[in-house]
């Protein structure tokens, strides 16, 4: 991609897709992150780009650049402000602990995915940048969307706060009354953007 690294956008968040159901949680976040005047480096794996096509209207794009460019489209993204990484782009800023951001989030996260990183497989650069914040010591949320889970994935998932990361699963609250899916998915969203530290308005919080 002719696109290069580095800005001056408020913050630079690492957000990948995988291939659980609840890619509506991850698309609603990037939204979200692009409002808030963050840069995002987004990486969405083959069976997160299936999920979207069945869950969703969105089509995305066989090129990498086309999906950046539609996504941007959509989601009023500034210049560089959204950058696609391919799975093997091993010289992105998310593949090394020298320049990878100081968050990054995976919503929705798979099972297969939880596994990789708990084990350290880094076979992917989803895999790969995840091993980097974790070893870096910096912020690494996952939200894993699975019913019921098996004893591998909690295991896993035990594993991986072990370590560090902070396992938030797509377990909507209703003390907000919602109407409606757009009020789930924003209450997942909005607890992920507190832990991020960015202001949110999409969810009140509790006694508000």
């Amino acid at each position: 991609m002719s696109e290069s690294y580095g800005s001056d956008y408020y913050r630079t968040v690492t957000l990948a897709m995988t291939g659980a159901s609840g890619a509506q949680y991850g698309l609603r976040l990037l939204e979200c992150l692009l409002a808030a005047d963050c840069q995002v480096y987004l990486m969405i794996s083959g069976a997160a780009q299936t999920v979207i096509a069945t869950e969703t209207e969105l089509e995305l794009p066989d090129s990498l650049l086309e999906q950046q460019r539609l996504l941007s489209h959509i989601y009023n993204a500034g210049e560089g402000q959204l950058l696609l990484l391919d799975k093997q782009d091993w010289f992105s800023p998310v593949a090394s602990g020298s320049s990878s951001p100081a968050s990054m989030v995976i919503c929705p996260a798979s099972g297969g995915t939880l596994s990789a990183i708990a084990c350290g497989a880094s076979n992917n650069l989803i895999e790969r940048a995840a091993d980097v914040a974790l070893k870096e010591r910096r912020q690494l949320i996952i939200v894993p969307r699975e019913m019921p889970y098996s004893e591998i994935h909690l295991e896993n998932m035990l594993k991986l706060t072990r370590m560090g990361a902070i396992i938030m699963p797509a377990s909507p609250g209703f003390y907000h009354n919602p109407t409606g899916i757009g009020d789930l998915i924003d209450f997942v969203v909005g607890r992920i953007l507190d832990h991020l530290g960015l202001q949110q308005a999409i969810m009140p919080r509790w006694g508000e």
